[in-house]
C-alpha cells in the first residue's frame, strides 16, 4: 500500500520541493510500512472528523507547514487550516492547526507530522535562545553537519527559522581543513587550490597554529576550544595584518566548549562566527499533541 501522493504547492523556507517529497515519502513508508493496520480495523473507512494540533509547551514553532504537506501527502482530500505563525512563538494550551477529512486518513499522518514538527521547533527554539543571548555583538550563531542523517535540510532550515545561520550544508560546499587533515598532510607544510569561487576554512587549536594559518589568507579560521583570551590575541593579530597590509580581513570563527551561559562572552571578543554543534545534536523536542474535538 502506498499512501504518498504527489506534493502541491510551495514548501516553506524556499526549501526545494524534489527533496521535501523525498523526505516526506520515506519518512511515511518508514511509518507505515504495508498499511495501518490498527487503523483499518478499527476506524470505518467513511468516518469524518477534525483534530487540532496543540502546544504543550512554549516554543518556536517550525515546521508547521511541513505537517500540513505530510496530511496533504497522506490524503489531499484532507483540509488542513494553519493557526499559529511559522517561526512565531507559541504558548501552552495554542493550537497551532486544525485538520479535518477522514478519521482514518489524519490517525495515519499524525506521528510523521507531529515528529516533525516537535524536532524542528525544538532547534528553532534552542538556535533562538542562542541568538537572543548575544545581541548587540555582531557575531553569527551557526550550525555545524551534526545532524540527524537524511533531514539535514530540514534541521538548517529550523536554525534559520530561530535565527541562526547555515554552515556548509554538505562536504561540496567549501574546503574546511580540520585536524584530522593536517595530521594526514604532515601540518601546513602545504594547502589544496581551491577550486574558483570555492571558500578556504583552516582549523587551528593554538595561537601558533592561528599564525601558521593566517599566513595561507584563507577566508575563515576556526578557533577551536581556545580561550576567550586567546580569540582575543587572535583577533588583534587579524586585524593589525588587515590593517598593514590592506588585505581582506579573514572571518574569524569560535568552536568548542560554547553554550548559553558563556556564548556572550564568545561574542563580545568581535569574532564574527561562532558554531555550536548542539543547536542540532543535543535538542530537546517540542512537546506538541493531536487531539480529535
Amino acid at each position: 500500500m502506498d499512501c504518498v501522493k504527489s506534493l502541491r504547492g510551495k514548501t516553506p523556507g524556499g526549501l526545494p520541493q524534489n527533496e521535501i517529497r523525498k523526505i516526506i515519502k520515506n519518512a511515511l513508508r518508514e511509518d507505515i510500512g504495508k498499511g495501518d493496520l490498527t487503523t483499518r480495523l478499527t476506524i470505518p473507512p467513511g468516518r469524518r472528523t477534525q483534530a487540532k494540533l496543540t502546544a504543550k509547551d512554549n516554543f518556536l514553532l517550525c515546521g508547521i507547514l511541513l505537517a500540513k504537506e505530510v496530511f496533504k501527502t497522506v490524503d489531499p482530500g484532507l483540509k488542513f487550516h494553519i493557526a499559529a505563525k511559522e517561526g512565531g512563538f507559541v504558548r501552552k494550551n495554542d493550537t497551532l492547526a486544525l485538520v479535518s477529512g477522514k478519521a482514518s486518513s489524519i490517525l495515519t499522518a499524525e506521528r510523521t507530522a507531529l515528529n516533525l514538527v516537535a524536532l524542528l521547533s525544538g532547534i528553532a527554539t534552542k538556535t533562538s535562545r542562542f541568538a537572543e543571548k548575544i545581541k548587540p555583538f555582531k557575531s553569527r550563531i551557526t550550525d555545524t553537519r551534526k545532524t540527524i542523517p537524511g533531514i539535514r535540510l530540514l534541521e538548517k532550515y529550523a536554525v534559520r527559522t530561530g535565527g541562526g545561520h547555515n554552515h556548509r550544508m554538505k562536504l561540496d560546499e567549501m574546503i574546511l581543513i580540520k585536524d584530522n587533515h593536517l595530521k594526514i598532510m604532515g601540518g601546513y607544510s602545504r594547502l589544496p587550490k581551491a577550486p574558483a569561487g570555492c571558500k578556504v576554512e583552516i582549523e587551528v587549536e593554538s595561537p601558533e597554529e592561528f599564525r601558521r594559518a593566517l599566513s595561507f589568507n584563507p577566508d575563515i579560521i576556526m578557533l577551536d576550544n581556545m580561550s576567550i583570551r586567546q580569540i582575543k590575541e587572535a583577533i588583534r593579530i587579524r586585524d593589525c595584518r588587515s590593517g598593514k597590509n590592506n588585505s581582506r580581513p579573514v572571518w574569524l570563527e569560535a568552536s568548542g566548549g560554547i553554550n548559553l551561559a558563556n556564548v556572550r562572552k564568545y561574542a563580545s571578543t568581535g569574532v564574527e562566527m561562532i558554531s555550536i554543534g548542539e543547536l542540532t545534536d543535543s535538542v530537546e523536542s517540542a512537546d506538541i499533541s493531536l487531539e480529535f474535538i
